[in-house]
């Protein structure tokens, strides 16, 4: 893995050239990357749910609501802008660095400062101490917004994935030993300390740049009004998605709220693992494509439609085998996890391509439309939240699921609207690997229903995968659409192999 060096920091021409192969590369290397780091983040959650009590969880819960609610406003936007804009100088990047270094330490010092807050909100005094060392890494963080967002331009997507998986291996030998300890809850304040110290010293690594001044007239007023539209829209999202964390927290306890949390991030960890890398991808790609809306239109299409096929019938997989997931991850003690984690499934089943229309808005310079529909969509949900939460965690995790979906095709109609992609060719699209996913999963837990008295559990998860498999791979093939999105995924190696071009996307 190279450094980015001086002479192609800011350089743009070559972006666009072999854009496909890069593209291809990229996802493959995100892929393989996102593959070993689910692995080790299973393998750190079984063995931190065995040393750490649902409470331990659930008060870091709580503080990592305030915590990521400051950590949008410390970005702002603008490392989105630095990937999304065609053209960029030395000046403008080194004034969004020093933009984003104010604002993370202006942002840090509120959190220090509300640590009381925090705690008599909750009724938790020990919550105090636990914000106030959370601010230090908060502030740390903020030091490598913009060489993330370098590297992430140069779609050096290998380079960032070593980041992150020293970073978590770091984390989690921290976590561990301290748990081991004895520490409970602090151990998982320190690991986060641990994991944004050796997050910046490996970024400032890869991507050496040393920024200049902070500088007048430099052209960034239409970065920090995409950047600001982006925040918007971030704020308002953030709080809809935690709202149901507060709300549990504040009426039910940590306890409750560590099994709702513990539910809700095991669901979603493989989406996640996929999504997020894959649309930093798609991003850079996009937005080189602005301008050619045939070319735009079927990238856009065939990476959703092959990540749609990977990822959905991995959320109805767990769906239809909840009760062995849940015992082999988390252990008896989480037993109660089950129901709230099939009751968030059809929400998880849409969120497996969640970032659909916002990644639309953002490659297209379209922030607008985020913020505008953001300001619908959160109240709407809240509201939901606190009907939900008079039938406990069961009642909120109905009222996301419900909720959830239908918004967020309504936004995906919106996103479409004036965009080179057509909405009913995208849902037509879609319909392969959803309906193939539900059907293999009602299959699946059919037979899991008849052989749960008399196989063992580990026996019953090989099974159930097994016959999964076989049902949404014969759904698949069975039509057209399967059939090319299937083909398109075998041959990734092909389309790695081939000669570069320009005009090809695969």
């Amino acid at each position: 893995m190279k450094r980015l060096t001086k002479d192609i920091i800011f350089e743009s021409s070559h972006l666009s050239q072999d854009l496909a192969r890069r593209s291809v590369r990229g996802g493959v290397t995100t892929m393989t990357a996102q593959a070993l780091q689910f692995v080790l983040h299973m393998a750190g959650t079984m063995i931190l749910a065995r040393l750490l009590t649902p409470a331990d969880f659930g008060l870091i819960g709580m503080v990592t609501v305030v915590v990521g609610f400051a950590e949008m406003f410390k970005d702002a936007g603008l490392s989105t802008a630095t990937v999304q804009r065609a053209t960029i100088s030395h000046e403008q990047i080194s004034t969004l660095f020093w933009l984003n270094v104010l604002l993370s330490a202006a942002l840090g010092l509120c959190i220090l400062v509300a640590s009381p807050l925090v705690a008599w909100f909750y009724g938790r005094p020990e919550l105090t101490p636990v914000t106030a060392v959370l601010s230090l890494s908060f502030i740390i963080t903020g030091l490598t917004i913009q060489h993330s967002a370098l590297l992430r331009r140069h779609m050096r997507f290998g380079t960032l994935a070593v980041i992150h998986i020293v970073s978590y291996l770091i984390n989690l030998t921290v976590v561990v030993l301290l748990a081991l300890a004895g520490w409970r809850y602090w151990a998982l304040v320190v690991g986060s300390l641990a994991t944004a110290i050796s997050g910046i010293l490996l970024t400032l690594c890869f991507c050496p740049w040393i920024p200049g001044r902070m500088r007048k007239g430099t052209g960034v007023r239409g970065m920090l009004k995409f950047g600001g539209h982006l925040t918007g829209f971030s704020f308002l999202n953030y709080f809809t998605r935690n709202a149901d964390s507060v709300i549990i927290g504040h009426a039910l306890g940590p306890s409750l709220l560590g099994i709702y949390a513990k539910a809700y991030s095991l669901l979603l960890m493989p989406i996640h693992q996929i999504n997020g890398p894959l649309t930093s991808v798609m991003i850079p790609a996009l937005s080189r494509l602005q301008k050619e809306p045939d070319r735009y239109r079927r990238y856009y299409m065939h990476m959703l439609g092959s990540i749609a096929l990977l990822t959905m019938p991995i959320v109805t997989l767990l769906f239809a085998m909840a009760n062995e997931v849940i015992l082999l991850v988390l252990g008896t003690q989480w037993v109660g996890a089950v129901p709230v984690f099939r009751l968030l499934a059809p929400a998880a089943l849409l969120g497996a391509i969640n970032f659909a229309p916002g990644l639309l808005c953002v490659s297209l310079g379209r922030t607008d439309i985020q913020l505008r529909w953001a300001l619908i969509s959160a109240p709407v949900t809240v509201l939901a939240f606190i009907t939900g939460i008079h039938w406990g965690i069961h009642g909120v995790a109905i009222a996301f699921s419900s909720t959830w979906c239908l918004l967020f095709i309504l936004f995906l109609f919106w996103a479409c609207r004036k965009s080179p992609v057509v909405f009913g060719d995208l849902c037509r699209m879609l319909l392969v690997p959803s309906l193939g996913a539900i059907l293999a999963s009602v299959a699946t837990l059919a037979l899991v229903a008849r052989v749960s008295n008399t196989l063992h559990m580990g026996l019953r998860l090989l099974l159930g995968t097994a016959v999964f498999a076989c049902c949404y791979f014969a759904f698949v093939v069975a039509t057209s659409t399967g059939r090319r999105l299937l083909s398109s995924i075998v041959h990734l190696p092909i389309a790695l192999r081939a000669r570069p071009t320009v005009t090809s996307m695969g």
